[in-house]
């Protein structure tokens, strides 16, 4: 079976179409069954494709000269939807031109245009945006919300679960995810009403593929106990935001104690290969591709920072919930939950 084309936004992300077309030829050559439909400014595609000569068979460019700005709110940008690179990107996945879409720009306004043109799918209240962090161990951990919801009641968190296991299940092959709710303690007494309920509905359910392992405290995130972590979007966003400023500064902390003295470039020197290692596993580019799961097609959120190897990491992660089906899965694994007939109130 040939794998759907993939939309790309080329307007989004800091550094616009370079990188973004970069980023795709990246994948192609890693995967060369991608095919693009590429959304901007034809002349500037036109220019970045001619220093990529195998992307241009593989590519269609639909011309789009308007973008989404990175601060521009959600409402405008969705009244402005059908003339900006984005809207069109996504609005191929509706009028089933592309499989999948993926942008670098604005958050919010992709989350907006997604929902409205995408919907979410039936039998799911709202969709989640979902991401891989890095981990103390080989694999990564899948956490959701992220922002999309800032406030979730228990039944949204239970679908959440169901979501991110289904995700985990395609990224990390495991037949039973283990499943961890983002708690303020361990303990089964401890949270709020809805993340008791939603934890002891999760206790209850029978025939889901994952393993619900209670509470999971946001110090051991990345201790890679779990492979899936559900929580709201407002306490998520702040956790992720907490994990990339701790990293960024625990790199910049590392780069000024080895510029101190001559001594310390010395033991740069010789430490260079663990720093390398502790560099290249605390790159956001290396786990780039954010997903909006639940809604009736398949969006990926580049980093806006993201280098090419970043874009190719976020075309690579659409393509592989295309080849596995994600929202079949998510079908399925929804209909298991309800098919047990344990009610979410």
């Amino acid at each position: 079976m040939s794998l759907p084309r993939i939309a790309l936004d080329a307007m989004g992300g800091d550094e616009g179409v370079r990188v973004m077309i970069e980023g795709a030829a990246i994948a192609r050559r890693r995967h060369d069954r991608f095919k693009f439909l590429l959304v901007g400014d034809e002349p500037q595609i036109k220019a970045a494709l001619a220093t990529h000569p195998g992307m241009a068979g593989a590519s269609e460019i639909l011309h789009c000269e308007d973008v989404i700005a990175g601060d521009e709110k959600p409402s405008r940008a969705l009244r402005r939807a059908r003339k900006t690179s984005m809207g069109l990107a996504v609005d191929a996945v509706k009028r089933g031109e592309a499989g999948a879409a993926v942008s670098a720009g604005n958050t919010g306004a992709l989350m907006a245009i997604s929902k409205v043109a995408l919907r979410t799918m039936p039998g799911l209240d709202r969709p989640a945006l979902a991401a891989l962090l890095p981990t103390l161990t080989d694999e990564d951990v899948i956490m959701l919300d992220l922002g999309a919801n800032r406030e979730c009641d228990a039944r949204n968190l239970v679908q959440f679960a169901i979501m991110g296991a289904a995700y985990s299940r395609i990224v990390f092959g495991k037949e039973r995810p283990r499943v961890r709710l983002l708690n303020i303690g361990t303990e089964e007494t401890k949270g709020t009403e809805d993340i008791q309920e939603a934890a002891n509905n999760l206790r209850e359910a029978v025939g889901l593929a994952m393993e619900f392992e209670g509470f999971v405290e946001a110090d051991k995130i990345n201790r890679g106990n779990c492979d899936v972590i559900v929580t709201d979007g407002f306490s998520g966003n702040i956790a992720l935001k907490a994990i990339e400023g701790a990293a960024r500064f625990v790199t910049d902390l590392l780069k000024d104690a080895f510029r101190s003295s001559l001594r310390s470039k010395i033991g740069f020197l010789v430490s260079r290969p663990a720093t390398e290692l502790l560099r290249h596993h605390l790159d956001p580019n290396n786990h780039n591709g954010a997903v909006f799961l639940g809604l009736n097609g398949v969006v990926v959120k580049s980093h806006g920072s993201a280098n090419a190897l970043g874009v190719a990491n976020a075309v690579e992660v659409a393509a592989r919930l295309l080849e596995d089906d994600i929202l079949e899965r998510i079908k399925h694994d929804l209909g298991q939950f309800v098919g047990d007939g344990l009610a979410v109130k």
